[in-house]
């Protein structure tokens, strides 16, 4: 996946991302965030399993899947320390989608 700025106009960034069902919203790590040039339009409370009430900061952010679709999204900005991914699709996105995991296959079909 791609990622870029809300407007369309920062060069895009190649992103490793996981859909995940558990996520309100999407969230982008901080390193793309500083890559992008991003600037922040709020502050968001944000709640993990570890912890609670984090003030994160929210950027406006255009995700393009690898079929060519473009998504635009209010993303969370997190450090993400330690995964293999840099950006959580939530169910902000997913709302637009028809997703169906096929689990006897390990297999997904994402749809807008």
């Amino acid at each position: 996946m791609r990622l870029t700025d809300g407007a369309g106009t920062a060069p895009p960034v190649a992103v490793d991302a996981l859909i995940d069902t558990g996520a309100t919203v999407t969230v982008v790590a901080n390193q793309v965030v500083k890559q992008l040039r991003l600037s922040p339009m709020g502050t968001a409370l944000v709640h993990t399993p570890s912890s609670t009430n984090v003030r994160c900061y929210k950027y406006l952010v255009r995700l393009v899947l690898p079929n060519g679709i473009g998504l635009e999204t209010v993303a969370i900005g997190t450090p993400l320390r330690g995964q293999h991914i840099q950006c959580l699709i939530g169910r902000d996105v997913l709302r637009n989608a028809v997703f169906v995991y096929t689990g006897n296959t390990n297999t997904f079909t994402l749809s807008f």
